[in-house]
């Protein structure tokens, strides 16, 4: 069904997820990942990947902050928070479930 989106919507797409994630600093990366199985940094290893496979050429730091808005270890400073065993937890059972996608 992904090839019904047009790269024109796919990217505006993908511009306002970013944003959205720029905004909400609150929502960590280790909350996402125990949600969704993914967090900015997967997302930027996704553009890191496609960027060079493309031709380009992006380092993983050039992509993070990409989608970081900030220095990845900027934002670290400023928004990551000790992750508990509980949420070590459900992070890993919520990347299990990514083998089937990947």
């Amino acid at each position: 069904m992904t090839e019904q989106i047009s790269d024109a919507a796919a990217a505006a797409a993908f511009r306002r997820l970013v944003k959205h994630l720029q905004h909400r600093h609150d929502a960590e990366n280790i909350d996402l990942m125990g949600l969704a199985g993914f967090c900015r940094n997967c997302l930027a290893d996704w553009v890191l990947e496609a960027t060079n496979d493309a031709g380009g050429n992006m380092t993983k730091e050039e992509a993070r902050q990409a989608i970081h808005g900030m220095p990845s270890s900027e934002w670290k400073k400023n928004y990551q928070t000790e992750a508990t065993p509980e949420k070590l937890q459900r992070m890993k059972e919520s990347v299990a479930k990514n083998a089937a996608v990947d």
